[in-house]
C-alpha cells in the first residue's frame, strides 16, 4: 500500500515506520504541525524529522507553516476540546495530500502515543476519509512504545517532553 504518514515528531514515527516498511508498505512522511509552541520547539522537531527521513531515505512532504495563531483561535475558550480541532487540522491536510498524491491511504503517528485520544483520532480520520475519498488507515501503534523509545535513543533524536501545544507545555509543569 502507498501510505502517507502524518508525522507529529520523529520519535513517534520511528517504530511505526520500521514496522510498516517491513510489512511491505511504500511509506511517505508528511509534516504539518501548526500547533507546536514555541517556534524553537517547532524547528527542533521538524529538523529531527528531516534528519531521520534523510538517514532512512524516506520521501518527506513538508507543509512548513508555523500557524500558532490559527491553532489558538480555534482553541481559545474551547480548551477542553482543543485536541479535536488540532487533530482535525493536521489530518485534514494529510487527507488532502493523500488524495492529490494518489495514495492508497493516510494515517498518523498520533496513533503511537499513549497520551493521545485514539477514539477521537479514529473518528476524525474516518470522517475525513469519506469527505476526501481516501482511506484512513487506523492502527494502534502504541504496542511499539518501548521499541520507539529505544530507536529514538539509538538515533540520538531530539525527544520532546510534551505534545506540542502551549496547553500541553503548561500541563507538563503543573502536574
Amino acid at each position: 500500500m502507498k501510505l502517507l504518514v502524518h508525522i507529529c515528531c520523529a520519535p513517534c514515527f520511528a517504530a511505526p515506520y520500521f514496522h510498516l516498511k517491513k510489512e511491505g508498505h511504500e511509506i511517505y512522511g508528511f509534516w504539518y504541525n501548526h500547533n507546536i509552541h514555541p517556534y524553537t520547539e517547532y524547528k527542533k522537531r521538524l529538523e529531527t524529522v528531516q534528519k531521520f527521513a534523510e538517514k532512512e531515505n524516506i520521501p518527506l512532504i513538508v507543509k512548513d507553516k508555523y500557524e500558532l495563531e490559527k491553532f489558538l483561535r480555534k482553541a481559545a475558550f474551547r480548551e477542553q476540546e482543543r485536541c479535536r480541532s488540532c487533530y482535525y487540522e493536521r489530518l485534514k491536510y494529510a487527507a488532502i495530500v493523500a488524495k492529490k498524491g494518489n495514495f492508497d491511504a493516510f494515517t498518523t503517528t498520533l496513533l503511537y502515543s499513549k497520551f493521545q485520544r485514539h477514539d477521537l483520532i479514529k473518528e476524525i480520520g474516518e470522517s475525513l476519509s469519506k469527505e476526501y475519498s481516501v482511506k484512513f488507515y487506523y492502527r494502534d501503534f502504541r504496542e511499539y512504545w518501548k521499541e520507539g523509545m529505544k530507536i529514538s535513543r539509538d538515533y540520538k533524536m531530539y525527544r520532546q517532553q510534551y505534545c506540542g501545544c502551549i496547553y500541553s507545555e503548561r500541563d507538563r509543569y503543573l502536574k
